[in-house]
């Protein structure tokens, strides 16, 4: 397990944070953050790292549906108390990591009073120590859970598309973070880009925007082409990396994995 040492930002906040875990966000929804934040979690495992999954879209989970799982226990138990954070954690065989469903239609989770909140990010740092990586699917937007588990991360990579509504929400994301001292440590990944060139725009679309009204130069992570074998694994309830593994999407993950496991030695390392 990781000391408490480990567990703090350098963010100068001393809200504990955790140097393996990894916030997934996005300034809107159907950006493909939850297939995302399930794809990174397969490659990172088939690097051979142990990895768990957090499901913190709270109120509109939804990597359980994506991956055909059907949760005995979810977060809404330890929402209510009724058991700790470890205790809900399950494994997805076919993918190799652990995952901790969320509970969808529960409007009321999106409202979770401040000490619940606080809590519920505690033990999600105390169980981070068990695994190399744990990635928190967050849910679309910037409310106070969103920011919270995102200061919770090491970093958060926020998801953007092409779609003019998408790269406001996102700089809307960047700027909000930046007044919430979270600026620092985000990193962009376009998806479904139509080609590289396109995907290369709307990066530098976002970052002549963030330079020009918050001085900050937000990298890019990388950047996912569209891919008809997505919505194929989608509907089928099955990680692009077991149904098609060899896409062109499937690579481009991969490739960001790499990069966010480096990220993430670099950050244990900073961490002592």
């Amino acid at each position: 397990m990781m000391s408490d040492t480990q567990t703090k930002t350098a963010t100068g906040s001393g809200v504990r944070a955790s140097s393996n875990l990894l916030a997934v966000a996005s300034g809107k929804g159907g950006v493909g953050k939850t297939w995302f934040s399930i794809t990174l979690a397969h490659a990172l495992t088939k690097m051979g790292k142990k990895v768990l999954l957090f499901d913190g879209d709270l109120g509109l989970a939804n990597v359980d549906v994506q991956l055909g799982l059907m949760p005995k226990r979810d977060l809404n138990d330890v929402i209510r108390g009724r058991l700790s954070l470890d205790k809900v954690i399950q494994e997805y065989p076919e993918g190799g990591f652990d995952v901790i469903a969320g509970r969808s239609g529960q409007a009321s989770l999106s409202a979770l009073p401040s000490q619940r909140l606080s809590l519920l990010r505690d033990q999600l740092i105390d169980v981070s120590g068990s695994y190399d990586v744990v990635i928190a699917d967050l849910g679309a937007g910037v409310d106070r859970t969103v920011r919270m588990l995102s200061a919770t991360a090491a970093r958060t990579i926020l998801i953007t598309t092409d779609e003019p509504t998408s790269l406001t929400d996102a700089y809307a994301f960047i700027k909000l973070g930046n007044a919430a001292g979270m600026s620092r440590n985000v990193s962009i990944v376009v998806n479904m880009a139509p080609s590289v060139a396109e995907g290369d725009k709307t990066y530098k679309t976002l970052l002549k925007a963030c330079e020009n009204f918050l001085r900050l130069k937000p990298p890019m992570l990388g950047m996912i082409r569209v891919d008809p074998k997505v919505k194929d694994t989608i509907r089928h309830q099955t990680p692009l990396l077991t149904r098609s593994p060899n896409t062109e999407a499937a690579k481009e993950v991969e490739a960001i994995a790499k990069a966010v496991w480096k990220a993430v030695e670099g950050g244990k390392r900073a961490a002592g």
